[in-house]
């Protein structure tokens, strides 16, 4: 579209004709069984209930030996289960062939059935996620190809999720799985047409904040509308304040699109695209990502299709509600083995202008799980404030993260969760309440609902981390450092993704430096020195910030950060646990809280706005996890305590 690019990478595909490979005929040469190299019980399609099966390496095989049914072969990058009534040999070019040995051990109807489902499935699983890898392939932000911002997901005609990329963050995931629903409202699938492309960044029908970007792409075969392909990405400006919390509405918070064709029919939306360039600080890499997240819908829905061809699908009608339903169930399964009642807890964070209470109520019935945020301190007049379906987003991820880790997360597995907030409260704030560090809040949810879950599942939580994402956005130019004069220096903006130390886990210590929940990768410092004039002087792990326990929490880091030309800069804070640390659990101590402050001593606040001077350094210390259970005694080298 006319944008400067830079290539980093080019990859080849060479191909040429081969000879036909003819298929080996004739019987099997004489083999021996295979000794398994030990059990798992396995639940085959068509069973009530699972058997103890026979676990083999595929390295062991040879065409010496072979696997009777039922059994698993094991390797690095996949399993193949062996059914009752089949046998499993190498053949002579080193191929896993499964071969009928009891005609009578026909695979029933429902049998055949549930093992096409569930190759359907975990095919439309790939797909997603190639979705995402083609996403960060192609994305222009740093934050997206670098961090992995983003989330991928495929969704049937009436909005529903039935499949989302392992690559991605749970707010993103979770919040575009509703947002999907407010495109069908203003574009119904009726209205639509082959090359049509859907765009938003509000923060009330996206993901949170207009640093998102939602694009949605209907998907067509034959003619026929068949699913729809979704993404976000996290984008590095949308002009306004910048990335901070200084706003008092959204309005200051940057361009804002509402949902509208980004490309009608596969011409592009010229229009939208000048608006665009026109009102950010990188308008190239706005507009790279739009069609970056574009081009990765697109790379979905051929997979997609090509899918329904080779299985002679017209429509995902009934593969979708075997996901959603066979999700749910397993869900209601997990949560029926959990013990029924209410549990309360509620956790304190730094806020802007005053500190925020955060308070969970979870119940836990027949029907599901419900968490309400009810008690929660008001809105801010700050940028702090959550939309909804971000705080669903993460109210809903601190029960999946221990409640049905194994169940795919889709529109099934998600129904039994239901999170409410009181309208007017910071999780629950009406337009036009800013919004545009809502993970700051957000990010903590996780923690409160593990606090809940602790008192009825006590063992299986962890501790308190660091939890919120810092993420400083780092700006210069003209008329950016206020008296202070930027000279000839070179203009930029950047955003980078850093975190502190996770909780402890139950039988493992926390992570150092590891961003839970959000799961956004740290930006590589040279990726981030490639595109801005700044130097990181340092960036090192924080010892014994995490919080000592029987398991201690994760560490934080520290990060030291110049203008590599001598110029002041700006740095939007927008952190949190400096005031209030993360709390051990269970008698584990708490982590060492974090600290922002300039390399010359000035303590810096940890929200909001603030110049570096020139010749100075920032220095972010990031906090630390809390511990979980009471810290073992220690003993010197005689033994004694």
């Amino acid at each position: 579209p006319g944008l400067p690019v830079e290539v980093l990478t080019w990859s080849s595909v060479v191909s040429a004709a081969h000879p036909k490979v003819a298929r080996e005929r004739g019987k099997p040469a004489r083999s021996t069984a295979a000794k398994p190299s030990g059990k798992r019980e396995v639940r085959f399609p068509g069973a009530e209930k699972p058997v103890a099966t026979g676990e083999f390496p595929r390295t062991t095989l040879t065409a010496a030996l072979h696997v009777a049914g039922p059994a698993v072969i094991t390797e690095d990058q996949t399993t193949t289960a062996v059914p009752p009534g089949f046998v499993a040999r190498i053949n002579g070019r080193g191929d896993l062939v499964l071969e009928r040995s009891d005609k009578k051990a026909m695979l029933t109807g429902s049998a055949s059935e549930g093992i096409r489902n569930q190759v359907l499935w975990d095919r439309l699983i790939a797909t997603v996620e190639e979705q995402a890898q083609a996403l960060i392939r192609t994305a222009f932000s740093t934050t997206v190809r670098e961090a992995g911002d983003l989330s991928a997901g495929v969704f049937d005609l009436k909005g529903r999720m039935l499949a989302q990329a392992i690559t991605g963050t749970p707010g993103h995931v979770n919040a575009m799985a509703a947002s999907v629903g407010s495109f069908l409202e203003v574009f119904p699938v009726a209205g639509m047409a082959d090359g049509d492309v859907y765009v938003t960044n509000d923060s009330w029908l996206g993901t949170g904040h207009q640093f998102d970007f939602t694009v949605v792409t209907p998907v067509f075969r034959k003619r026929k509308a068949v699913a729809l392909f979704a993404a976000t990405v996290h984008v590095v400006d949308v002009g306004g304040r910048g990335f901070g919390p200084d706003a008092g509405q959204v309005f200051e918070e940057g361009i804002c699109i509402p949902i509208m064709p980004l490309f009608r029919r596969g011409a592009v939306n010229a229009d939208l695209i000048a608006i665009v360039r026109a009102n950010v600080r990188e308008p190239v890499q706005l507009v790279g990502d739009l069609y970056s997240l574009t081009t990765s819908n697109a790379v979905g829905g051929q997979r997609l299709v090509e899918l329904m061809d080779e299985f002679g699908l017209s429509d995902l009608g009934a593969i979708a509600e075997h996901i959603i339903e066979t999700s749910r169930a397993a869900m209601l399964a997990e949560i029926a083995a959990l013990p029924k009642g209410v549990y309360e807890s509620e956790m304190t964070c730094d806020g802007y202008e005053r500190p925020v209470l955060l308070k969970a109520k979870l119940t836990i019935g027949k029907d599901g799980i419900d968490v309400d945020f009810s008690g929660t301190s008001k809105a801010s007049a700050f940028g702090i404030n959550v939309p909804l379906t971000y705080t669903q987003a993460y109210g809903s991820f601190g029960v999946r993260a221990v409640v049905g880790g194994r169940i795919p997360n889709n529109a099934g597995s998600l129904s039994p969760i239901r999170v409410t907030a009181p309208g007017g409260c910071i999780l629950n704030p009406a337009r036009p309440a800013a919004v545009a560090a809502r993970h700051v809040i957000g990010q903590m949810l996780p923690d409160v609902v593990l606090g809940c879950l602790n008192q009825a599942i006590p063992g299986r939580v962890p501790a308190e981390g660091s939890s919120s994402l810092w993420g400083p956005m780092l700006v210069g130019g003209h008329g950016q450092t206020g008296e202070q004069d930027y000279g000839a220096a070179t203009p930029f903006s950047v955003t980078g993704f850093y975190s502190g130390g996770s909780g402890a886990r139950p039988g493992k210590p926390g992570l150092s430096a590891t961003a839970f929940p959000s799961g956004v990768r740290s930006t590589p410092v040279e990726a981030t020195e490639s595109v801005a004039p700044i130097i990181f002087v340092r960036k090192e792990l924080r010892p014994g910030s995490g919080g000592a326990g029987l398991q201690h929490g994760g560490d934080g880091q520290v990060i030291e950060i110049m203008h590599a030309e001598g110029a002041p800069f700006v740095v939007y804070c927008l952190f949190d646990r400096i005031d209030h640390a993360a709390r051990g659990r269970n008698g584990g101590e708490a982590g060492l809280a974090g600290s922002v402050r300039l390399a010359s001593g000035k303590q810096l606040r940890g929200k909001g706005k603030q110049v570096i001077p020139a010749g100075d350094r920032l220095i972010m210390e990031l906090p630390g996890g809390g511990g979980l259970g009471k810290p073992a005694k220690r003993q010197d080298q005689s033994g004694k305590d």
